[in-house]
């Protein structure tokens, strides 16, 4: 009883901090709202044009694409069973982005007529064949952190090349559009990317939140997995399509934003629990709180101007991936 209760404040916690992060949000930048006026719902004219316009959907987009993020990071980390398993360290991120490019640059047509709804396939495409390709690189493999990390980083290499590539046959229209999908931001949130981003994004989270007792036993290794009832080789296929579709969506409507698959989860074990069923829906709420904050951030600290979110989020988990890996020296003997 006493953990229940105790279980419920932390929930109840969490709520009250992503509402909090969700006003500041909304009242911030480089136009401010008052949070007073947001909680009464008394603004002008401008305000609510600023607000319904611009600003809600941006908000709602980022902490979408946070969840998002943060969630697959965590069911990546417990397929692969080693705590270095981010979508954008290991790649998957950057394969996605690819797909994207190659759409945006080379089949102009579908990125046109589609629009968002195209380059989410795309890069749903990019990012499954991504982890398809690391995940049988990884597995076959004693050493499989070893071979993870350098998975992503050969991954990361080639797709740097060959969006570079890209970005030499495009022209100004595509090399901005390039340049946002490289640094991240969302500069362009409308609310049809934010309607495409939950449609698709929302239920692959509920699917993998519903697999949290399967990756629990996977935890075990896999034979005492298949012993307890799971269908390891299912579970392994149903995480790569619902994480690469998760990923791919984000990448689709943001561009490449790192390391809050890596610090989200990571960050949940430590302050709370390493149970998936409390881990996942927990990432959900913290992924979008970095990304909400990350993107206030951006549009506030050099205001009127923005920095690309991809800056904010590598400042913050670059340093947070050295001192894993420092943690997990013994891991690499």
């Amino acid at each position: 009883m006493f953990q229940q209760t105790q279980a419920l404040m932390a929930w109840a916690v969490i709520l009250a901090v992503t509402a909090g992060v969700l006003i500041l949000s909304l009242s911030s930048g480089a136009y401010l709202l008052s949070w007073e006026y947001l909680i009464s719902f008394s603004f002008s004219e401008l305000d609510r044009q600023v607000l319904w316009e611009i600003r809600l959907p941006r908000v709602l987009l980022a902490g979408t694409v946070g969840a998002l993020l943060a969630v697959s990071g965590a069911a990546l980390q417990g397929l692969f069973r080693n705590p270095l398993a981010d979508p954008g360290l290991i790649g998957i991120s950057s394969g996605a982005a690819l797909a994207v490019a190659i759409t945006l640059v080379a089949l102009p047509g579908i990125a046109g007529e589609w629009g968002v709804y195209g380059l989410s396939l795309a890069a749903f495409l990019g990012g499954s064949l991504t982890a398809s390709i690391i995940f049988s690189l990884a597995g076959r493999s004693h050493d499989q952190i070893i071979h993870l990390i350098l998975a992503g980083v050969a991954i990361n290499a080639v797709v740097g090349a060959a969006v570079g590539f890209l970005t030499y046959l495009s022209d100004d229209q595509q090399l901005r559009a390039l340049t946002f999908w490289s640094m991240g931001s969302f500069g362009g949130a409308l609310w049809p990317a934010v309607v495409v981003t939950m449609s698709a994004g929302v239920p692959a989270i509920l699917l993998l939140v519903f697999k949290a007792q399967d990756l629990n036993r996977l935890l075990l290794g896999e034979q005492d997995a298949i012993y307890l009832g799971t269908d390891v080789v299912r579970l392994k296929q149903i995480i790569i399509v619902l994480t690469s579709l998760a990923v791919g969506v984000a990448v689709a409507v943001s561009g490449i934003i790192g390391f809050i698959g890596l610090v989200v989860p990571h960050l949940i074990r430590l302050l709370w629990s390493a149970n998936h069923q409390t881990l996942l829906p927990a990432c959900a709420l913290f992924g979008a709180i970095l990304a909400m904050l990350a993107d206030t951030l951006a549009r506030t600290l050099v205001a009127p101007a923005e920095m690309p979110v991809g800056i904010i989020t590598s400042l913050i988990g670059g340093p947070f991936f050295l001192w894993l890996l420092s943690r997990s020296r013994q891991t690499f003997k």
